[in-house]
């Protein structure tokens, strides 16, 4: 059974409060399953680690669902929020002291700390270019794929980058041998 770490968790409940209101998260949590409910009613440790299936991947097809008309935008959307969250204060100080260079380089190193079991590779780092690859992630979903995009995207113009894009040219869902990620950039 895979995990994720409680602080790729912890934004949701504020996030579906900020962006549906109150009305828009009773509806939510009303749809997700019991113990996701539990857990999401109540206080988030960030350390900890919580199943990925029951706790992130279906919460958050219950968020396509209710408010995105089941379009994968909304998970790239909620991974950019998600990076919004986690990149706050000393974490914001870091990922702009450091060029996009080595946050691309970080990313083998970063995933891990969120998903669990999971390997990516570093494939290319140079000038404006990054290709970075999941190679092992048992339970991979096209929602976490997206998820994940997005995330990458606005860490990337948190680190100073603008014209972002990530694109998933391969992925584990569709049979590939690993999910691939190639972002591009310009730097100011």
């Amino acid at each position: 059974m895979m995990k994720v770490r409680g602080s790729a968790l912890a934004f949701m409940p504020k996030c579906v409060q900020k962006k549906f209101g109150s009305e828009g998260f009773k509806r939510w949590l009303s749809l997700i399953p019991p113990y996701a409910r539990l857990v999401y009613s109540n206080s988030i440790d960030p350390k900890d680690w919580y199943p990925l299936k029951e706790l992130l991947i279906q919460p958050t097809a219950n968020l396509l669902q209710l408010f995105y008309n089941w379009d994968f935008q909304g998970a790239w959307e909620l991974g950019r929020m998600s990076a919004e969250y986690s990149l706050r204060g000393l974490y914001k100080v870091f990922f702009r002291l450091n060029s996009p260079g080595v946050l691309i380089s970080k990313a083998s190193e970063i995933l891990p700390t969120y998903y669990e079991p999971s390997t990516m590779q570093l494939i290319e780092n140079s000038p404006g270019l990054g290709v970075v690859r999941i190679t092992r992630f048992p339970e991979i979903d096209k929602i976490l794929e997206y998820r994940i995009a997005g995330w990458m995207e606005a860490a990337m113009e948190i680190s100073g980058c603008t014209q972002v894009r990530v694109e998933i040219p391969k992925s584990l869902t569709q049979l590939d041998p690993y999910s691939e990620f190639r972002v591009t950039w310009k730097t100011k």
